[in-house]
């Protein structure tokens, strides 16, 4: 599966693939509030953190939900009192400010983004010219709404939580017949927070093997440590939620990697990265070299005083730190041979001393 060839999108212009730096997403979704100071901080503080984009999300909760949907247990009792529509409603991003964070974040650096849940928020995100549409996973089923984002031709990031390869199929046939031709999948377990133990990083693998595209890893767990192994198993990008506070109200905050932990999950992510390297197997790095080599490998020395002339025997000899005498492996052709200077017990024996 590791050498099926894979198919790089381009997100205004910045490859994603492997071979590229992992695609750093700083989900904001609805932990804006519905104050736009608020939002323009949450630019800030992803921008200061290094990723690549910051995504919020457009819908309208009557859109979005029947207004007969049962109440979700999982939020608190305040939030679960209210029906799913009026809740989405109450803090769904004002549709107006989305040229105004689009800006914010072209001044700042990082990509602008936003999940479009409805036809609507397509054509407002197509007409702001985002570098790429990113479907959540519970859209994922909605085949013909798929295909409307995809006509519009940007690289299409699907969330694939909860989906099986047939429906992952099915998505990615109907974004390829309207056009799209980018396209990138993310792992993701639709639970807030998610457990580790439903994350099936090894997925990442299989997904990229089976469509041939970039994939990724939409992180709803605690911490950073999930996505880093994402990342050594090939993930191409991350999306992480993140929020100013997380003990602000709201539904999505008490899940989300506050600034420090997000600035965290960059360096751990390129830390990663750095770490994985090519694969093939060399001796000492440079900086190893420097000291450690010399120093703390193992190589011949005297057990005893030797004096010039002296035939050396077993006894004579041992093997300590430092290396940078007569390798280990050569103790035996010492044997037997004479002494040519004296030799101090604890001397490093070096070739020239026999």
């Amino acid at each position: 599966m590791g050498t099926t060839p894979v198919d790089d999108i381009s997100v205004s212009g910045r490859p994603v693939g492997p071979g590229h730096p992992c695609y750093v997403i700083a989900e904001a979704g609805s932990n804006h509030n519905r104050d736009l100071g608020i939002a323009r901080k949450l630019i800030d503080v992803a921008a200061e953190a290094g990723v690549d984009a910051v995504k919020f999300q457009t819908y309208s909760g009557r859109t979005l939900y029947s207004t007969k949907t049962p109440r979700f247990d999982f939020l608190d009792d305040e939030l679960a009192a209210k029906p799913a529509h009026e809740l989405l409603d109450e803090i769904a991003l004002p549709r107006e400010w989305q040229p105004i964070l689009a800006e914010h974040c072209r001044d700042r650096g990082v990509e602008f983004m936003s999940s479009p849940f409805d036809r609507q928020a397509v054509d407002e995100l197509d007409a702001l010219d985002v570098g790429a549409f990113k479907i959540a996973s519970f859209e994922l089923v909605d085949l013909p709404f798929i295909r409307y984002a995809a006509a519009r031709q940007r690289p299409l990031i699907l969330s694939t939580g909860m989906a099986t390869l047939g429906e992952i199929e099915e998505a990615v046939v109907a974004a390829r017949d309207a056009g799209c031709e980018e396209i990138a999948l993310l792992q993701c377990a639709s639970l807030y927070p998610a457990p580790a133990h439903v994350m099936n990083l090894r997925s990442i693998p299989v997904m990229q093997a089976a469509f041939g595209v970039p994939v990724g890893l939409s992180d709803h767990t605690h911490g950073t440590h999930i996505a880093a192994a994402a990342v050594a198993l090939g993930a191409c990008i991350v999306e992480k939620h993140y929020t100013l506070d997380r003990t602000m109200r709201g539904p999505d905050h008490p899940f989300a990697a506050e600034p420090r932990e997000l600035h965290d999950l960059v360096v751990h992510i390129r830390a990663t990265e750095a770490a994985l390297g090519d694969g093939v197997k060399r001796g000492p790095a440079p900086e190893e070299a420097e000291e450690m080599y010399a120093k703390a490998r193992r190589s011949v020395v005297a057990a005893t005083d030797i004096p010039t002339g002296t035939a050396i025997t077993d006894e004579m000899l041992t093997v300590k730190r430092p290396g940078h005498g007569v390798k280990p492996k050569f103790i035996e052709l010492l044997v037997g041979r004479v002494a040519r200077t004296d030799i101090e017990a604890d001397d490093v024996v070096m070739w020239d001393m026999v």
